[in-house]
C-alpha cells in the first residue's frame, strides 16, 4: 500500500492560493501567467462572473460550484498579482471585506438596532464615501458595468440628490422625444448619439416603473431566443430560404404555443 502523510491536507483555499503562487513563480512557474496584469486578467474576471449567473439561470448546482470556482481564481489570480508587485495580499482582501461587512451590518455585529436595515446600508456607505473626501454624486459607479447596467445606476445616483422626474410621465415623453430627434438624425454619427440618448430614456422609464432594466433586456434576450430556436426546429432545422412572410407565420406559432 502507498505511504500515507499523518499531516493534515491543507485547506482548500491554502491549496489555492499555492498553485497560483507556483503558476506565478519567476522560477518554473507558467509563461502565460507570468506575464499577466491587473489589466489583461480583467475581462476574464467579468466573464467569469456572468458566467455564474448563467449558471445559476440554469439551476445545476453542479455547474454552480464550478463557475463558482473559476470567479474565485480570478480574485487569487488578482491578488497575486498584486502580492508580486509588493500592493497588497490575498488576506488582506479578506481582511478588507470581513471588516466591510462587520462595518455595515451593525444590527449583527454590534449592538445596533434598526426597523430598515436597507436605509441603514445605504447611510453607512454614503459615509464611507463621506469619508474618502469630497466626491461628484455620480462617482464610484464602475465603468466596467453593462450600459445599461450603468445607466440605471447614474440616474439612481442622480435622484437620491433631488435630479429626477416626479413621476414616470417625464421619462416616457423623453423616449418620444428621443424617438423623433433619432428619426431626424443625418448621419451615422449623429444616429449612434441619438439611439445612446433613447436607450438611457428607456432605462430611465423602467427605473421609474420599478423594473429593474438590465435584467428585463437579459429576460428578452432569452425568450427571443427560446422562440427562434422553436421557429428553427418547426421550419426543420433552419428558417434560410423561407420567406419573410413564413418565418413571421412560424414566429407567431410559438407565441401561441407559448401561449397555449
Amino acid at each position: 500500500m502507498p505511504e500515507t502523510s499523518a499531516a493534515s491536507p491543507s485547506p482548500p483555499i491554502t491549496r489555492l492560493l499555492g498553485v497560483m503562487a507556483r503558476l506565478r513563480n519567476p522560477d518554473g512557474g507558467c509563461e502565460w501567467d507570468l506575464a499577466q496584469s491587473f489589466e489583461t486578467i480583467a475581462p476574464y474576471t467579468i466573464e467569469e462572473a456572468y458566467e455564474v449567473a448563467d449558471a445559476i439561470a440554469g439551476g445545476n448546482p453542479a455547474a454552480i460550484c464550478d463557475e463558482l470556482g473559476d470567479l474565485l481564481l480570478q480574485v487569487v489570480f488578482h491578488s497575486q498579482i498584486a502580492a508580486d508587485d509588493g500592493l497588497f495580499t490575498f488576506d488582506d482582501v479578506a481582511t478588507a471585506i470581513s471588516d466591510k461587512m462587520e462595518r455595515r451590518h451593525p444590527h449583527i455585529f454590534g449592538d445596533v438596532t434598526t426597523s430598515d436595515v436597507r436605509l441603514q446600508w445605504e447611510q453607512i456607505k454614503a459615509n464611507e464615501r463621506a469619508a474618502d473626501g469630497p466626491k461628484g454624486a455620480l462617482d464610484g459607479v464602475a465603468l466596467s458595468l453593462p450600459a445599461l447596467l450603468r445607466a440605471e445606476k447614474l440616474q439612481a445616483r442622480a435622484a437620491r440628490v433631488g435630479f429626477d422626474w416626479p413621476d414616470s410621465d417625464g421619462p416616457r415623453d423623453k423616449i418620444d422625444e428621443e424617438l423623433a430627434e433619432v428619426a431626424a438624425a443625418t448621419d451615422d454619427a449623429h444616429r449612434h448619439e441619438e439611439i445612446g440618448d433613447l436607450l438611457f430614456a428607456m432605462a430611465n422609464y423602467a427605473r421609474k416603473l420599478g423594473v429593474d432594466p438590465e435584467a428585463a433586456l437579459r429576460d428578452a434576450n432569452a425568450k427571443f431566443a427560446r422562440r427562434f430556436a422553436a421557429m428553427e426546429a418547426i421550419a426543420g432545422g433552419s428558417l434560410a430560404g423561407l420567406s419573410l412572410d413564413e418565418q413571421e407565420a412560424h414566429w407567431q406559432a410559438v407565441k401561441a404555443s407559448e401561449r397555449g
